[in-house]
C-alpha cells in the first residue's frame, strides 16, 4: 500500500504526506503546526504518526512550521547540511537531524529515497524520488529549469509532483512585482513556468508515467485551469494524453493518490 496527499502547494506554503505500510513521512513543512495537524486529521492521521520529515530546501514556504514541529515532536529531519544550517537558528542544536549528501540514496522503512540536485536560488536544493515496491514517486519543484539530470532521475516515476509556477505573460504584466523579482523568478535558478512544465511532462510521458500533480502555482501570476490546459495541450499534441493531471492548492489538500 502507498498513499500520497499534497497537504498544500503554492507560494505561501508547501507540505505533503506519504504513507506506506511501514512508513509515514512529510515532505517539507511550510505550514503552521496547526494547519498540518488539521490536514492530517482529515486523513485520519495525527502528527504523532509522522516518523520523519524530508526537506527540499530552506525557503520559508517549505520550512516555516519546522521549528515548532521539531521542538514539540522531536521528529527526525532528513536534509543536507547546507539546508539544515540555513533553516532556523533555533534549530542549531537540534539533535534529530539526519544528514545526507546530495545525490545519496537514503533508506527509511520500506522507502529508498533518492536525492539529486536541482537549480534553484537556495543553498543546496534537492529533488526526491521515493522508491517503493509499488512504484516510484518523483518530487520536482522549485527549479529554474529542468536539467537533464533531474529529468533522468524522475523518468522512472509512476507519479510526479511537478512545478508549474507561473504564466510568463501574467508574470511579466504583474504591476506588483518589481523587475528584479520577475528576473529572479524567470531565471535558470528561479521557478518553472507552465510552458516549461508542459515540456517536462511531454518528455516524461512516453516512459509510462501515470499521474502528474501540478504544484507550487503562483496565486497572482497563474490560474490552475490555465496551468492544467497548458500541460494537457502539450501532452495531447505529443500523444501523451493518458497521463492524469491533478491540480494542487495552497489552502487545501489535494485528492489522495493510492496504490495497492
Amino acid at each position: 500500500m502507498l498513499r500520497f496527499t499534497i497537504l498544500a502547494s503554492g507560494s505561501t506554503g508547501n507540505c505533503a504526506y506519504l504513507e506506506t505500510e511501514e512508513t509515514r513521512v512529510l515532505i517539507d513543512a511550510g505550514l503552521s503546526r496547526r494547519q498540518i495537524e488539521e490536514r492530517l486529521r482529515e486523513l485520519g492521521r495525527e502528527l504523532s504518526d509522522v516518523q520523519a520529515i524530508f526537506l527540499t530546501h530552506e525557503h520559508s514556504d517549505h520550512v516555516s512550521g519546522l521549528p515548532v514541529l521539531a521542538r514539540r515532536h522531536n521528529i527526525p529531519i532528513y536534509c543536507n547540511r547546507l539546508t539544515a544550517a540555513n533553516v532556523d537558528s533555533s534549530l542549531a542544536d537540534y539533535q534529530n537531524w539526519r544528514f545526507f549528501e546530495t545525490g545519496q540514496t537514503v533508506q527509511h522503512g520500506d522507502l529508498a529515497v533518492e536525492t539529486f540536485p536541482i537549480p534553484h536560488d537556495a543553498y543546496d536544493p534537492v529533488g526526491f524520488v521515493f522508491c517503493h515496491a509499488l512504484g516510484n514517486l518523483g518530487f520536482l519543484t522549485d527549479l529554474g529549469h529542468a536539467t537533464q539530470l533531474a529529468i533522468e532521475r524522475v523518468r522512472k516515476s509512476r507519479a510526479l509532483v511537478l512545478e508549474s509556477n507561473h504564466c510568463v505573460k501574467m508574470l511579466q504584466a504583474d504591476p506588483r512585482r518589481p523587475w528584479a523579482l520577475k528576473q529572479r523568478i524567470l531565471s535558470r535558478h528561479g521557478h518553472l513556468s507552465n510552458d516549461a512544465a508542459a515540456a517536462v511532462a511531454a518528455e516524461l510521458a512516453p516512459g509510462g508515467i501515470e499521474d502528474i500533480y501540478l504544484g507550487h502555482l503562483s496565486a497572482e501570476c497563474n490560474i490552475p485551469a490555465l496551468a492544467r490546459k497548458t500541460v494537457q495541450d502539450r501532452l495531447d499534441q505529443d500523444g501523451g494524453s493518458t497521463v492524469r493531471l491533478h491540480e494542487t492548492a495552497p489552502n487545501s489538500s489535494c485528492e489522495t493518490l493510492e496504490w495497492k
